[in-house]
């Protein structure tokens, strides 16, 4: 029998190991600031639509060895609030990516801007990769410059709908997961943060090149067709003749997150970020200033 004392302290460990990965409270949701609007109310079909299905609200987009689908907002924006909550798929996905993004792409064919939420797909028994990254007038023209931060989810994302979010200020790009704060990009300078009109997209494609470890594992369509869902979408975006009030991501209304969403955001970097593109000693520093 374990002695009394051995007892206590095993408990003692096992309940600080549990503390350590709990999901902290944020102590402020933003999502509860803006109001849902039906798909057709803020997106259309860009690409892919025989890829796509609403149904009750909740749009299901797929790709198979035909094609994959995206969707784009109606208007476009300058800053804002953009989000959704999303299931992905289980089992084999690799070389596959399901977002929801920010670009001018088609605007600025060649030097757009970007800010991504992706999902990289997996092998089975690993996880989804979330991808956060911004691109300012870089395309994959030889000038790409990624601003790659990489997490590993506390939660199991194919399981039940999870709320992302990009919110995007003249002054910082911050990401959001379920109101989690995993990511501030603050401006630094006018060359490093992205500020022309962008539109809002969201897709299912095959990026097997390089979306799962590299490249190792590409799509494999013997477990076609490849799903992913979306709902519960929210826009509250300021842009070309859109006049509005940004929504607040703080109890104070500014732009600086309080100590308590400090403190979840230093949680979710600290316990589940994987990769972080200032650390990448591949990257050429002199392209990221920021760093």
């Amino acid at each position: 029998m374990m002695a009394p004392f051995v007892c206590l302290i095993s408990l003692l460990i096992m309940s600080h190991l549990c503390n350590a990965q709990a999901q902290p409270s944020p102590g402020y949701y933003p999502s509860f600031q803006v109001a849902p609007l039906g798909f057709y109310q803020g997106y259309r079909t860009l690409w892919g639509p025989q890829h796509q299905r609403l149904q009750q609200g909740t749009l299901t987009v797929w790709l198979d060895r035909s094609s994959g689908s995206g969707f784009k907002s109606l208007k476009r924006y300058q800053s804002g609030y953009f989000s959704a909550a999303i299931k992905l798929q289980p089992g084999y996905t690799a070389g596959v990516i399901t977002s929801l993004y920010l670009s001018n792409s088609e605007d600025f064919p060649g030097h757009h801007d970007e800010v991504d939420i992706e999902f990289l797909g997996t092998t089975p028994g690993k996880p989804y990769v979330l991808q956060t990254n911004i691109y300012v007038r870089g395309s994959g023209d030889g000038r790409l410059i990624g601003r790659e931060l990489r997490f590993n989810l506390w939660f199991d994302p194919t399981k039940g709908f999870h709320n992302y979010a990009i919110f995007w200020s003249p002054n910082d790009i911050i990401f959001f997961v379920d109101d989690v704060p995993i990511r501030r990009y603050p401006r630094k300078s006018d060359a490093t943060f992205p500020q022309r009109p962008m539109s809002v997209y969201g897709s299912i494609w095959d990026a097997s090149s390089w979306a799962t470890e590299d490249g190792k594992y590409k799509a494999n369509y013997n477990y076609q067709p490849f799903v992913g869902q979306y709902r519960n979408f929210k826009i509250a975006g300021c842009g070309p003749g859109i006049s509005c009030r940004l929504p607040k991501v703080s109890p104070s209304g500014s732009r600086i997150l309080s100590p308590q969403q400090v403190t979840a955001m230093a949680w979710a970097q600290r316990n589940h970020l994987v990769y972080n593109y200032c650390k990448d000693s591949r990257k050429d520093r002199t392209l990221t200033p920021e760093c």
